[in-house]
């Protein structure tokens, strides 16, 4: 069963369907601190592409503004060919935009397979059971575990869930943020895993955060990198790989 609805380098889209996503002169940051400062990139329909950088290039940021938790101060963001600027986070998933934060955000009382069905509250009934299936069989290790706290849950099958309450929305689009931080090798190993599988279904498109390039290099197309809230390199993954430009763009303040 396949999971998904349907300037800068860009990939040609021969499905005639334009971007899935188009991200224009973005803007976004806190109060008074400007995070993003003109950002320019897209996505095309079933494409993955990666946004690299250190600790504070403004990767975050940047997922947060285009799924609506940061409302952008200038710029444009642009899903399937419809304006989404400003809209709020829970009509953006609506639209097909499903988000996995770097700090998971789940409801830490509730047991994981109601954080699950969280996720699927706009989802018809019967789709938002495909969808648990699918999920269950991309994280075996959350079927045992369907009745236990979200709390009580290790670092690791946290992000499992965080990873599969995003995939309950039925998206489009999907944003992961640094989803290998703070994990053992085995658990980051079983996460990229459960990508490429989604990867090689298709029916969605999705932009990956990582701090690792290496690793995020292996499953994306495509790839960005920030430095200080600019993208300073932009090319294929094969391309980037052997920049050694990459080291500094990447690694710089």
């Amino acid at each position: 069963m396949k999971l998904g609805r349907g300037s800068a380098v860009s990939r040609v889209d021969d499905t005639g369907a334009g971007p899935a996503l188009e991200v224009t002169d973005l803007q976004a940051g806190y109060g008074a601190l400007r995070v993003l400062h003109g950002i320019t990139l897209s996505v095309a329909p079933n494409e993955v592409v990666g946004v690299l950088g250190a600790n504070g290039a403004g990767k975050t940021t940047l997922l947060r503004a285009i799924s609506g938790a940061v409302r952008p101060q200038g710029g444009s963001v642009v899903l399937h060919g419809r304006t989404v600027t400003g809209m709020p986070d829970y009509e953006l998933t609506r639209a097909g935009v499903g988000h996995v934060p770097s700090g998971r955000e789940l409801f830490a009382d509730l047991s994981v397979d109601d954080n699950l069905m969280m996720g699927a509250h706009s989802v018809p009934a019967a789709r938002a059971g495909e969808l648990r299936d699918r999920v269950l069989e991309l994280f075996p290790a959350l079927g045992s575990m369907l009745d236990r706290r979200a709390g009580a849950l290790s670092g690791g099958e946290q992000q499992m869930l965080a990873f599969g309450r995003a995939l309950m929305t039925d998206p489009s689009l999907l944003l992961l943020d640094e989803p290998s931080t703070g994990l053992a090798p085995a658990i980051v190993a079983s996460l990229f895993d459960a990508l490429r599988q989604l990867i090689a279904e298709g029916g969605m498109s999705v932009v990956l955060v990582e701090q690792n390039a290496g690793l995020a290099l292996e499953v994306v197309e495509r790839a960005f990198v920030l430095r200080q809230g600019r993208i300073v390199l932009a090319g294929t993954a094969a391309d980037l790989g052997n920049d050694t430009q990459l080291v500094d763009a990447y690694l710089g303040a």
